[in-house]
């Protein structure tokens, strides 16, 4: 498995692209812009984007997607209950950022639990509200990509749409740190972090 993270869109949100090596098919995380940077290098490196997955809807994070499926098709996942964000630009804040009005039609709603298969990697859904309603964490391998769920010392804002405090912290308490100390952390912005380093230095989660 490879994983790479692009920094991309005006508020430099963090884009990943998680590839399996043995059949070269990719998913994209959160293309918060720029998806012609994700589209040379797909034909650079060879390998076939089969799905893009969204942590959540706010425009930070899916500013990119319209772009890119003007170029490649291919279908677009997020959790059910942030399916009415995606729709609404008021409420997914494009409307209010530095970017297009954004709506987005969902091809595959997801739960938690779900498992989204790319190549020979299966990719956990884990359904983390607290910073929106529908938000949600992946694990794959050793890794739990977190949206804007937790980050390296911090957590995601909460005063938004569907933002709760209680909510976020149970969600990164009972749902995310219940995973190995070295399970790596690669948050939706800022510098990738580890369960063992957050539960030592994060000061919002229960020691």
């Amino acid at each position: 498995m490879i994983v790479e993270r692009l920094p991309l869109g005006v508020y430099g949100a963090n884009c990943y692209i998680i590839i399996c090596e043995d059949t070269k098919e990719a998913m994209i995380v959160d293309l918060g812009g720029e998806p012609e940077e994700i589209i040379k290098k797909s034909k650079r490196e060879g390998f076939k984007i089969n799905c893009i997955v969204l942590t959540h809807g706010h425009g930070d994070h899916i500013a990119g997607v319209p772009g890119f499926l003007k170029e490649i098709k291919c279908p677009v996942y997020a959790h059910e209950k942030e399916e009415e964000m995606l729709n609404d630009p008021k409420l997914n804040l494009s409307s209010t950022m530095y970017m297009d009005k954004i709506s987005i039609k969902l091809d595959r709603l997801l739960k938690d639990g779900d498992v989204i298969k790319v190549g020979n990697l299966n990719i956990k859904v884990i359904h983390t509200p607290g910073h929106t309603i529908g938000g949600i964490c992946l694990k794959v391998d050793n890794y739990i990509l977190t949206g804007d769920t937790l980050f390296q010392g911090s957590i995601g804002r909460t005063d938004l749409y569907g933002g709760s405090y209680d909510t976020i912290i149970d969600s990164i308490n009972d749902k995310i740190l219940i995973y190995d100390d070295e399970t790596i952390i690669l948050p939706g912005h800022g510098p990738a972090t580890t369960i063992n380093a957050e539960k030592r230095t994060n000061p919002f989660v229960r020691k």
